[in-house]
């Protein structure tokens, strides 16, 4: 395949690595922004009780890794950057690097399958920043979103048939599978095909999955309690449910690529004693990670960018 690209570079949002590197991480996640200390310190704990550290450096690492295996596998050698926006290694260090390796245009693929500003824009916004700092002249064609891309949807499916699998025959056709993903404010919601997209991934896994039952609810609110997010909350949810008399309930953070703290935390621990308070047997769906369907998906992507379809 005959193309003009250089590199490719995986753009996420970072997260500390070690306990020493908690708090000076989450300064700078909320430099700027009126956000309490003792918000900080609580979120500092959530760390603390996934084990000190974060594992979504590790898990794109391992992402980068594969999609260049991958890529490499189909006689496309090209490099396989990570650049984060809130942690070594920063995006800026990261184009630095390029830059001075000689890369001219390269592809960017944001680790995120839905868009929102939040999510997106932002991202985007910071790579041009770097550039402008680092005086670099890469030229950057985006990725499109992975939300409604086969393999992703068939990934996330076998995350849930996993969870499934784990429940008694008899209780599969009731239990309720909850599709979570990260609340953002309601006016960027409505602004962005952020919902629009969460709703197809969730009806397309279900409609593979055969399984009628599901919601879309959302978690990790942060901000101001009097501002409007998107809701139902995952735990509220869960309640609710109880009440209806549901026995079994699969979270899928279908809005995550990897595992972290929102996943290991939030709904891990948080949403877990949410439902062993209402009475509930909650399984948490595994995210697709490193996974090779996943991959598979991360490398068609960039395939079609490299062939001028993105």
């Amino acid at each position: 395949m005959n193309h003009d690209f250089d590199a490719v570079l995986l753009i996420g949002y970072g997260g500390p690595e070690a306990p020493e590197e908690i708090r000076p991480f989450l300064r700078r996640v909320a430099e700027g922004r009126p956000i309490p200390e003792e918000r900080l310190e609580e979120v500092a704990h959530h760390y603390e009780l996934i084990g000190g550290r974060s594992p979504l450096n590790e898990y794109t690492y391992k992402q980068a890794r594969a999609l260049e295996a991958g890529l490499a596998g189909k006689g496309l050698a090209i490099p396989v950057y990570v650049g984060m926006r809130n942690w070594n290694p920063f995006i800026i260090d990261t184009i630095k690097e390029m830059s001075e390796k000689g890369v001219k245009k390269a592809v960017g693929m944001i680790m995120a399958a839905h868009q929102c500003d939040a999510s997106w824009e932002r991202y985007q916004m910071d790579v041009e920043e770097a550039l402008a700092s680092a005086g670099g002249n890469i030229e950057f064609v985006y990725a499109p979103p992975l939300f409604d891309h086969p393999l992703f949807i068939e990934d996330s499916a076998d995350r849930v048939a996993e969870c499934l699998a784990a429940i008694p025959e008899a209780e599969r056709g009731e239990t309720m599978i909850l599709y979570s993903a990260h609340s953002i404010p309601t006016p960027m919601a409505e602004s962005s095909p952020y919902v629009g997209q969460l709703t197809e991934t969730a009806r397309l896994v279900s409609e593979r999955l055969g399984h009628g039952k599901w919601r879309l609810v959302y978690q990790s609110r942060s901000g101001r309690p009097q501002d409007p997010w998107l809701e139902p909350d995952v735990c509220d949810v869960i309640h609710e449910l109880a009440k209806e008399g549901v026995k079994n309930v699969i979270v899928q953070p279908i809005g995550f690529l990897c595992d972290h703290v929102e996943v290991l935390f939030d709904i891990g621990i948080e949403a877990k004693e949410a439902a062993d308070e209402a009475g509930i047997n909650l399984l948490r769906a595994k995210t697709v990670n490193d996974d090779p369907k996943f991959i598979s998906a991360m490398s068609e992507a960039v395939e079609g960018v490299l062939n001028g379809r993105a």
